[in-house]
């Protein structure tokens, strides 16, 4: 919605010459060759979701919602104290990586820890205490810069919950965390498909009463820097406060490979037909969710 809001009435940023963007496609790879963000996004795991799995809300009763907010956990069980062995993570491209897995004690420290506001000091009404009764190993699928992985969790049954709260068991040491976009910059190209070895299709956002002019690509042995050319028609006199999605298509001199498409705008990388933005991460890392 805040993407929506800021490119609504105009384009994302003030329309750029094709020198000016070869300029800002360089600044933006120079940045990602350095960034401390790169190694961990290509080749480790960088979670793109919070550590602690959202519950099924539909057959959840209505107050365990108040009694998180309120983190009003009971621990009724003692906890396993030891470390299990690494866990390796597998990736649909065949990529591989060993990664430290946390003790349940850890990954509850995790699930329980305050929140930073209160609603009311439980007990109050609509809020019980949450007792967890029983922990078990398991499983589950969590985005991820390398895409959609399997984790291993910790699960953990609190009476009167049909289902586990699940907190994902790897060691936020092992983790790397979601790049920052420059200059606070608005993610113009939001996501991306590749029909073809050396084709990307863009989608974008921008306002209604905005023009598209095309695409531009700026590309390194590394990188894929992509930008539309959107500007806002002066001739219209009055614009609906409303943002339109729309795809453009953009040819590469080389096929795409493993290299990583950035977006002029932010400086972010891009997820491939993902929902995923992560100019929305600016004040947010999983690692401390």
């Amino acid at each position: 919605m805040l993407l929506a809001l800021a490119t609504a009435c105009g384009s994302v940023r003030a329309p750029v010459t094709a020198d000016e963007f070869t300029e800002r496609a360089r600044e933006v790879t120079e940045h990602w060759r350095g960034s401390a963000e790169r190694e961990p996004w290509i080749a480790g795991f960088v979670p793109l979701r919070n550590l602690t799995l959202e519950l099924d809300w539909g057959h959840t009763p209505r107050w365990v919602g108040r009694s998180m907010i309120n983190s009003a956990w009971k621990l009724e069980i003692e906890l396993p104290a030891e470390a299990p062995a690494p866990a390796k993570l597998h990736w649909a491209d065949g990529g591989t990586l060993s990664v430290p897995v946390l003790a349940a004690t850890a990954a509850y420290a995790g699930l329980s820890k305050p929140k930073s506001f209160v609603d009311e000091e439980c007990p109050a009404k609509g809020c019980r205490p949450l007792r967890v009764i029983a922990v078990a190993r398991g499983e589950a699928t969590m985005p991820s810069s390398r895409g959609d992985v399997r984790v291993p969790t910790w699960d953990f049954t609190v009476k009167g919950v049909p289902e586990p709260f699940r907190r994902v068991a790897v060691d936020p040491a092992a983790m790397g965390g979601p790049p920052r976009p420059l200059d606070d910059g608005t993610q113009e190209v939001s996501t991306y498909e590749v029909p073809t070895p050396t084709e990307l299709r863009l989608s974008y956002l921008h306002g209604t009463c905005d023009t598209t002019y095309g695409s531009r690509v700026h590309e390194t042995p590394e990188a894929v820097v992509v930008d539309v050319d959107v500007r806002h028609d002066d001739g219209v006199e009055s614009c609906t406060a409303m943002g339109k999605t729309d795809q453009i298509g953009v040819t590469l001199r080389e096929p795409l490979g493993r290299r990583v498409v950035l977006d002029s705008s932010s400086g972010v990388p891009l997820l491939s037909q993902s929902g995923i933005h992560l100019v929305e991460f600016q004040n947010y890392d999983p690692r401390r969710s």
